[in-house]
């Protein structure tokens, strides 16, 4: 083989230098003064723009909310900041050790912390999409539906200008400690010790409010959202199209879009593929809604 046909190769096989950006990342910022060790936060941003104020999208990693970390992201920060934004992935206490409203609070703080420092670092502090995976999804959609959270850290609603949930089956809690514990009664299988019932308290006020159902109403500043699902999982397919329903009828903008090639991970962990369906989905929803 000649060189030539060598170098063409080579040539071939490299990432296409044109639309790459160049790309630092600051870790284990703290958005706690004097906080726990997982009060912290990692921002990506594209240094060439790094004096301009762009939008950011910040990430709720997932785990079920006992495991994860912020560094669990996958393509999103290179392909989000190669597109002119700025992306924040945050930690926060898990379960066991905390309750599931102290872990709510956890992640608010770290919204309130962008809010009110992102722009140092390049970001535009009225332009925050909020997103996550799995118990993450759930967080992300509780957080832009009930105004408490947010409101006690100072951050009004309209600074989001989008949410996007990520293949949660939480956003109507009631329904999936019913559908979980009617399978397990009705197979024979033993009860849960520290499922859906016990993680959100154990009781039946808490799971309703916890419920990011439960907040969608129209006239709160809602921002729109973006729910993506694997629709080979029929309870997260539910619980997205319940989410949607709610969201509808309060008149608030959704898109929900059902991948079925793919499984709850994947669906993650691929958004940024060129070719992945839902990726172009949440390109499409982010033009639309947050760059202008």
């Amino acid at each position: 083989m000649n060189q030539q046909r060598i170098a063409l190769i080579v040539l071939a096989l490299l990432p296409p230098c044109t639309t790459s950006r160049a790309q630092e990342v600051k870790t284990d910022i703290p958005y706690v003064e004097n906080g726990h060790e997982r009060h912290v936060l990692d921002v990506y941003t594209p240094e060439e723009d790094a004096e301009q104020s762009l939008p950011v999208v910040f990430w709720i990693h997932g785990g079920g909310w006992q495991t994860g970390d912020k560094s669990d992201v996958a393509l999103k920060p290179k392909v989000l900041t190669d597109r002119g934004f700025l992306f924040v992935s945050t930690n926060y206490r898990l379960l066991p050790d905390v309750d599931m409203e102290t872990l709510m609070n956890d992640v608010a703080q770290a919204i309130g912390w962008v809010h009110r420092n992102i722009a140092e670092y390049g970001g535009d502090p009225k332009r925050i999409v909020v997103g996550g995976h799995s118990a993450g999804a759930q967080i992300a959609a509780l957080l832009c539906t009930d105004t408490r959270y947010l409101g006690a850290q100072g951050v009004p609603f309209d600074a989001l200008k989008g949410c996007i949930p990520v293949d949660g089956d939480t956003y109507d809690i009631p329904k999936i400690i019913m559908t979980a514990e009617f399978r397990q009664a009705l197979y024979g299988g033993e009860m849960f010790t520290f499922g859906h019932r016990q993680k959100f308290g154990n009781d039946p006020n808490k799971h309703v409010d916890f419920s990011a159902v439960t907040h969608v109403a129209k006239n709160r500043g809602i921002p729109p959202f973006l729910i993506l699902y694997f629709s080979g999982n029929p309870e997260t397919r539910a619980q997205a199209l319940c989410l949607e329903a709610a969201l509808k009828d309060a008149e608030i903008p959704v898109t929900t879009y059902g991948k079925g090639d793919s499984n709850h991970s994947r669906l993650n962990d691929d958004l940024g593929e060129p070719e992945d369906p839902v990726t172009q989905e949440m390109f499409n929803f982010l033009n639309r809604y947050v760059i202008r």
